[in-house]
């Protein structure tokens, strides 16, 4: 995206129970279809262009309950205009055929407002106890390359083939196609990550590469990193940042919100999910994988929303807000306590500042040469 397009805003579809933050702290957020039906709406009112719903299998670390993440896509894509919906998937769990079928089939239903986000793991017993292998580090991200390239293979080819380690084609025809989208060759192909691993598999692959949260220096690097090897393989990718927003009328209440968030922390299930995700990164060769510098206070927020700072007064916020951007951003990914309110603040409060800032930013500042190179 060029840095003078407006900035993309997306929000965590709370599809999971418990909220966005591990904590006791009242959250006005549910889990269920009605609740969240009438948030896409909302958020689609509000200038959300993009919608991502999670992931998860099982009951873990305050999430009881979960919604699976395609068929809540589809769900709250039919039930808006224009939202666009990114469901998480992962490889292993899915046959990637099948997953094709499935996103060409919501694409068309929903005139190409479908997209995914494939995610290389992160709970090893989802797969151990659904019966599935899993995967040193590196391989799980060799997996997903492969996944993702036979996502893209056989909704664009009409002879599909790949021969690959973990999945083959062989002369498939996929019909239909998903929804012909000018300029867009295939649903978007979204994915996170942190480490080396990720980095390049992003730069070599994937459309959209989510940072978890992070400073404006962290995601410059990142940036820096996904896009080097973007510009190798002749490719272009666009970054979304994740972050946690307490926007309020004075920056002390805002900041009163984040005290009590944290003060009223799960102790235990902040603990064992930092010991689950953080294992993921120690196996990587480099160290670099994502929570491995996550400290208690972070992991509160389960991907490190609070990092970004997106805490304080609209205007306050917006200034941040364009701080990333300015960093390599094309999208922010935002999270809330009490979605519907804070959706509603957002697009009354926060959005029209950040469209004054961005209107008013030099064209200089707008256009760093090459990605922060």
């Amino acid at each position: 995206m060029s840095r003078t397009e407006p900035l993309k805003f997306a929000y965590w579809v709370p599809n999971v129970s418990g909220g966005l933050v591990v904590s006791t702290i009242e959250q006005r957020t549910d889990w269920g279809y009605d609740y969240n039906v009438e948030l896409a709406r909302l958020a689609e009112a509000n200038g959300f262009e993009y919608a991502l719903s999670q992931v998860r299998y099982m009951a873990s670390y305050g999430a009881a309950y979960q919604h699976e993440s395609t068929s809540i896509s589809l769900a709250l894509a039919l039930a808006t205009e224009r939202l666009k919906v990114i469901a998480a998937v992962h490889p292993g769990l899915w046959q990637p055929g099948v997953l094709a079928k499935l996103v060409a089939s919501a694409d068309q239903m929903t005139g190409g407002r479908m997209a995914v986000n494939v995610v290389s793991g992160w709970f090893k017993d989802e797969f151990t106890k659904l019966g599935e292998p899993w995967l040193e580090h590196g391989e799980r991200y060799r997996r997903s390359e492969e996944f993702i390239r036979y996502l893209r293979e056989i909704w664009t080819s009409e002879h599909a083939e790949l021969a690959g380690d973990f999945y083959r084609l062989h002369d498939f025809d996929l019909k239909p196609k998903p929804y012909d989208v000018p300029g867009r060759p295939h649903p978007e192909i979204f994915m996170g990550g942190n480490s080396s691993d990720a980095r390049g598999m992003g730069g070599r692959v994937t459309d959209w590469y989510f940072c978890n949260g992070n400073t404006p220096e962290g995601i410059e690097a990142q940036v820096r990193d996904v896009s080097d090897v973007a510009t190798v393989h002749h490719r272009t990718v666009r970054f979304g940042v994740n972050g946690f927003m307490v926007a309020r009328d004075s920056e002390s209440e805002a900041h009163a919100v984040l005290e009590e968030i944290i003060a009223k922390a799960d102790v235990e299930a902040v603990e064992g999910f930092g010991a689950a995700v953080k294992q993921a990164g120690q196996a990587t060769g480099d160290k670099k994988g994502m929570w491995q510098d996550s400290d208690f206070t972070d992991l509160v927020q389960y991907n490190d929303g609070f990092r970004t700072g997106l805490v304080g007064t609209p205007e306050q916020v917006a200034h941040r807000i364009l701080e990333y951007k300015r960093r390599g951003a094309d999208m922010m990914l935002l999270g809330f306590l009490h979605f519907h309110e804070d959706v509603q603040y957002f697009g009354q409060h926060v959005l029209p500042i950040v469209r004054e800032l961005e209107a008013a930013e030099p064209a200089e500042a707008a256009e760093p040469a090459e990605r922060v190179r």
